[in-house]
């Protein structure tokens, strides 16, 4: 470490130590042995940015909530609470960082959202598919309503 005020290098100790933040953050009181000054210093853990390849081949940061909202609006009017869509989120979200790939297509998270709403909630399943799958008649709600039959699981109601 290098010290702000004499420009000493590696020549301090470490006086006090204090995690913060449920440890995700490291603070630290130490002394410059060279000119007795002492400074505060605070390591971070660094995170890896994950972007979203849209389907026009922009990319944008990832951002948890816009996976929440989509399910909200999926979701509205059925008995689903918001904690529920909130950790099917956070799994999503933990599923994309441990592939530790810096991008990820904004289809991919799609097919992701769909499959936890089919186990979870039919109707809201139906409703996500049919924007997120740009339906365009009857015959396509119509397929995958067979689908869901044949399959069974999830609440059908």
């Amino acid at each position: 470490m290098k010290c702000p005020f004499c420009g000493t290098q590696n020549r301090d100790r470490v006086l006090e130590t204090r995690t913060l933040n449920d440890g995700a953050s490291i603070k630290r009181r130490r002394e410059c042995e060279a000119c007795g000054r002492r400074f505060t210093t605070l390591e971070d853990i660094e995170e890896m940015q994950l972007f979203v390849i849209k389907s026009n081949n922009r990319r944008e940061p990832f951002d948890r909530r816009k996976i929440v909202h989509g399910m909200q609006i999926a979701c509205k009017g059925r008995e689903i609470s918001a904690e529920t869509l909130d950790q099917i989120a956070v799994d999503i979200e933990r599923m994309l960082f441990n592939r530790l790939e810096k991008e990820v297509s904004s289809r991919e998270i799609g097919e992701m959202v769909m499959e936890r709403l089919k186990e979870l909630d039919h109707v809201a399943y139906v409703r996500f598919a049919s924007v997120y799958r740009q339906f365009e008649d009857a015959t396509q709600f119509r397929e995958i309503v067979n689908v869901l039959r044949k399959r069974g699981g999830g609440r059908k109601t």
